[in-house]
């Protein structure tokens, strides 16, 4: 059992400097469940990912023509190799953390190489399905270019800069900025519940110039790190918190007294980084990303995950829709 608390989100007390590394790594992963209320509260803290309930959205979803991997010399290498090779973190809370007990990672990222490999090789043993290298904001590029791994799933912002060194499929999920409460608060659900609120956020982050826009006319307190700004709501100094969903996600996790309400309310779109030199390997993995979200196994991987602290039950991104995609 994946136990998401402070022994798995230790960088989450470091402060913002790691939080930010999960969240979007861009220059600006509690059991399977149906349920789209907020972690709040003890259930917060007592909410795992059973990794049978895991292995079973998994080993649930599609699996490709022999056709299909065959005229594809990209698949056709992952299939004879017998796994998926992908950059990643073990490290990031919801999206992928390692159990240190039994070694097993699950998260949303995870989940969705972890497809991808099922997808290719048909593979139903979970833990061998794909192999993490753990990579960085200075070495995912390279990583790809130099085909050290297959792909690279890590809460992986397209931006059109990046999409000049490597291609992006997708994309597969869309990030933003978010709103925290305490567990108890039910005045506000959406963004357009700010106005006349104490918020906070973190100085320099890029929620300030969101709610300059969103709501305008009020104007948060700034914090230097991520812990100051939960202390503030924690303590009824501030009424919410704005930043980053993926980081506030890490804090619901970490803090029985605090929930994410709503769905992010401005757009960080997350794609799965390929090389760029075979642009058919890129259109494979969009074949890919379109069936599950067609299929309903990327609604299942995300309930399993991030939808254990998010309210608002999503629909997949567009594939092709941000600029760089």
């Amino acid at each position: 059992m994946y136990d998401f608390s402070r022994r798995g989100l230790l960088y989450v007390a470091a402060g913002s400097t790691a939080a930010v590394a999960l969240a979007a790594c861009s220059s600006g992963a509690p059991p399977t469940s149906t349920s789209t209320s907020s972690a709040s509260g003890s259930a917060s803290a007592n909410r795992q990912i059973s990794q049978d309930a895991y292995d079973t959205v998994i080993k649930g979803g599609p699996v490709a023509d022999g056709s299909v991997v065959s005229a594809s010399s990209w698949a056709t290498k992952i299939k004879s190799q017998g796994y998926l090779k992908s950059g990643g973190t073990t490290t990031g809370a919801i999206f992928s953390l390692k159990d240190p007990t039994t070694g097993r990672i699950a998260g949303f990222d995870i989940g969705i190489a972890d497809l991808l490999a099922h997808y290719i090789t048909g593979g139903t043993d979970v833990s061998k399905l794909t192999q993490i290298s753990q990579t960085s904001v200075d070495t995912r590029e390279t990583m790809l270019q130099n085909n050290t791994v297959d792909i690279v799933v890590a809460t992986y912002s397209i931006t059109t800069a990046r999409a000049q060194k490597i291609a992006f499929a997708g994309p597969y999920y869309s990030s933003g900025d978010s709103i925290q409460v305490k567990s108890d608060n039910t005045t506000i659900k959406s963004v357009t519940d700010l106005a006349g609120k104490k918020l906070v956020t973190e100085s320099n982050s890029t929620a300030i110039t969101a709610l300059q826009k969103f709501v305008p006319g009020n104007t948060p307190t700034l914090f230097a790190d991520n812990d100051s700004c939960v202390a503030a709501v924690e303590q009824g100094r501030a009424d919410a918190y704005i930043l980053d969903e993926a980081i506030l996600l890490g804090n619901a996790v970490k803090a029985t007294d605090l929930k994410v309400v709503g769905t992010p309310f401005t757009t960080d779109p997350y794609g799965v980084g390929v090389n760029k030199s075979d642009p058919a390997v890129k259109a494979f993995v969009n074949t890919f990303l379109q069936k599950i979200f067609d299929s309903g196994d990327w609604l299942k991987l995300w309930k399993a995950t991030v939808g254990v602290y998010v309210e608002a039950v999503p629909t997949p991104p567009a594939l092709g829709s941000v600029a760089g995609s």
